[in-house]
């Protein structure tokens, strides 16, 4: 559960190379329930500055611990693991799930519909615990939205990080489109073989 590999993912070029910071669309993320509207921006950060508190935190209005991140992305993703930095004294999520490429998801909705995967989670309080997704399910995701029903005990729940690993498909969807496009052959453009004498294989 704490790592990709089979060595050691404390090595930050391990960490900077699977993680999905980048490629988050920082601008569109967004949170229920947060006590301080646009707050959730401050826990997307690099891995190495997980463990900062100085920058801010996600928390929940007092006396409802329940969160919903809605996180969407650049370009589709596959998600390989989600880490989670919490508050102490209880106020940690203890459970998380997940769902993808579904837009406006209210807590109505978190609540009745199947998540993609579900997570009771640990108080990860030094931030080495890396929970990992059901790989094949997390393929071509385009926005991520984590529902936390509860946590420890505590009147809120406060959330210092959320990290992603990954892979990142380095093209957008428009661009691909494109591309496609400009590969498919035009008749008009191009002679056939019996004009020419020649014949084309595609292997």
């Amino acid at each position: 559960m704490s790592c990709l590999h089979d060595h050691d993912c404390a090595d930050h070029s391990c960490a900077a190379h699977w993680s999905l910071h980048e490629h988050i669309d920082l601008s569109r993320v967004s949170a229920l329930n947060e006590a301080v509207i646009g707050s959730v921006k401050s826990v997307f950060k690099s891995w190495d500055r997980r463990l900062d508190t100085s920058e801010g935190l996600l928390e929940s209005i007092d006396g409802d611990p329940e969160l919903l991140v809605f996180i969407p992305f650049t370009s589709d993703v596959k998600i390989k693991s989600i880490s989670i930095v919490g508050g102490s004294g209880g106020k940690s999520p203890s459970k998380m799930r997940a769902f993808i490429n579904r837009e406006g998801i209210d807590f109505s909705d978190a609540q009745n519909m199947q998540p993609i995967q579900e997570w009771d989670l640990t108080e990860n309080l030094q931030g080495i615990l890396e929970y990992q997704t059901r790989y094949s399910r997390f393929q071509g995701v385009g926005n991520l939205t984590l529902h936390f029903p509860d946590n420890f005990g505590g009147e809120t729940t406060q959330i210092y990080y959320i990290g992603l690993k990954g892979e990142a498909t380095q093209l957008k969807r428009d661009v691909v489109a494109t591309i496609v496009y400009e590969v498919m052959p035009n008749p008009s453009d191009h002679k056939t073989g019996a004009s020419t004498g020649s014949l084309s294989h595609v292997e």
